[in-house]
């Protein structure tokens, strides 16, 4: 059984979904991840702010890109190499910064 419908991939088999795919998709994690397991009632902008100087939101954006490998592996499973590289290629940014801030 195939897990997307191969008409459906090869139809929207495109680079720039793939890489909006790739930059939306750890925005969305990190979001999901701080408000579920952040302890504190305090606005998402301002926990971002009390981690930016640290280490902790490194490794959060490291975290962050594994959604994105995931997203990979399932568009290469169905052949869909373009919007494979997009979403790479969309998690890149993702990477450096971790990079930097480790």
């Amino acid at each position: 059984m195939e897990f997307v419908n191969s008409y459906a991939v090869k139809r929207l088999n495109h680079f720039y979904i793939g890489f909006l795919v790739g930059l939306i998709l750890p925005c969305v994690f990190v979001w999901l991840y701080i408000t579920s397991f952040y302890p504190v009632d305090i606005s998402f902008f301002e926990i971002l702010k009390r981690l930016y100087p640290g280490v902790l939101l490194g490794k959060l954006l490291l975290l962050s890109i594994v959604p994105d490998l995931l997203m990979a592996f399932v568009f290469y499973k169905n052949d869909a190499f373009r919007l494979t590289s997009g979403t790479i290629v969309g998690g890149l940014p993702f990477l450096i910064a971790s990079l930097f801030m480790l």
